[in-house]
């Protein structure tokens, strides 16, 4: 079963840092965009990042913009979300989800991604981050 692992989650006070790691258990992140979402208690799943299949294309929500970096390291098939001055409204689960189709900007010819979590077709398990002092 295609499936993604989450880790690096945890408990940091407001204003810590965290790295989430993104890695697939039975295929290779080479050829597909990849999304972190997350989900508070009571809230709907929300994009957080994406990074197009060749690094080329990130997005970002407008809530963890210079504060969260995603990359990605072919090489070792992992997918990393940053985290930065981290606070308390960015407590929740955190998923990562692999999307198998390839989207083009047809005028810029680059590959890209996607924020829609309807649009991924696998997800992890999720790994629980908690800001709090």
């Amino acid at each position: 079963q295609l499936q993604l692992v989450e880790s690096g989650g945890g408990l940091v006070q407001p204003g810590g840092s965290l790295r989430l790691s993104c890695a697939p258990s039975a295929f290779t992140l080479d050829y597909y965009a990849i999304g972190w979402f997350r989900q508070a208690p009571g809230k709907e799943r929300e994009g957080v990042s994406c990074i197009s299949s060749d690094s080329g294309s990130t997005t970002y929500a407008d809530s963890v913009k210079g504060r969260f970096t995603i990359s990605r390291d072919n090489a070792k098939n992992t997918v990393y979300l940053q985290m930065n001055s981290l606070k308390p409204e960015d407590t929740a689960v955190y998923y990562c989800a692999a999307d198998f189709l390839f989207r083009l900007n047809v005028d810029t010819v680059q590959a890209l991604c996607v924020m829609d979590p309807y649009e991924y077709d696998y997800w992890g398990q999720g790994t629980q981050v908690t800001v709090s002092s």
